[in-house]
């Protein structure tokens, strides 16, 4: 059979998304896998340079898809802060969802926090831009080198705040993921609260929470 002479990289990630869970591991070479879906091995490196940067794609695609689903919606555009954060966060999470088979798989073995953090390189960038468009107020303290530092921490505490959530839902065994919606709605009234009134019930409610499901 001809091998291809046009690929979209659309279609070489689901190429491998599907091979991944098909095959509950990745590819033994890009050689081997181009071969397999008909296309020369060099219409792959035009996109992507290796499996590894290939996979950084597909999360930050998931969650640009979202974004995307987000804005198409007139309503969105009116939301409060927080609900957009929180619209963005349930949207996200539902893409994943969508994807859990290709997602729990690629992800099985990645205890290793700073493999995961390699894998999530795009995913922060095209996120820590998200809440630099929310534009999120810090507690004026009219020093503005604290404020500066305050606006790193704001980004950086909400990023960790994101994959603690994604750890979470990679172990939530309950239905529909309930007890990750509900953990997600917890911290995010948690943060919000914490930039204006730092407001003890939201703390102590997700305190509890936290000691109930025993998350470690």
């Amino acid at each position: 059979m001809a091998k291809k002479t046009k690929i979209t990289d659309s279609e070489i990630i689901t190429f491998y998304m599907d091979y991944v869970v098909e095959h509950h591991s990745k590819p033994e070479s890009v050689e081997d896998f181009a071969q397999l879906h008909q296309f020369d091995d060099v219409i792959f490196y035009e996109y992507f340079t290796s499996f590894k940067d290939l996979e950084k794609t597909i999360y930050n695609v998931l969650f640009e898809n979202s974004l995307v689903i987000l804005k198409q919606s007139p309503e969105y555009f009116s939301f409060s802060k927080k609900d957009k954060l929180l619209s963005l966060y349930f949207t996200f999470f539902e893409n994943l969802a969508l994807n859990e088979e290709f997602v729990k798989q690629n992800l099985k073995g990645l205890e290793n926090q700073l493999k995961a953090l390699s894998t999530f390189s795009l995913l922060k960038k095209s996120f820590i831009a998200f809440i630099d468009e929310l534009n999120l107020e810090t507690i004026s303290l009219n020093v503005d080198s604290i404020e500066t530092i305050q606006q790193k921490a704001i980004k950086e505490s909400a990023w960790i705040q994101f994959l603690f959530i994604m750890k979470f839902w990679l172990d939530d065994t309950s239905d529909a993921s309930e007890k990750t919606d509900i953990l997600i709605e917890k911290s995010i009234n948690t943060g919000i609260e914490l930039l204006d009134t730092k407001s003890l019930y939201n703390i102590i409610d997700l305190a509890k929470f936290l000691y109930k499901e025993k998350v470690k």
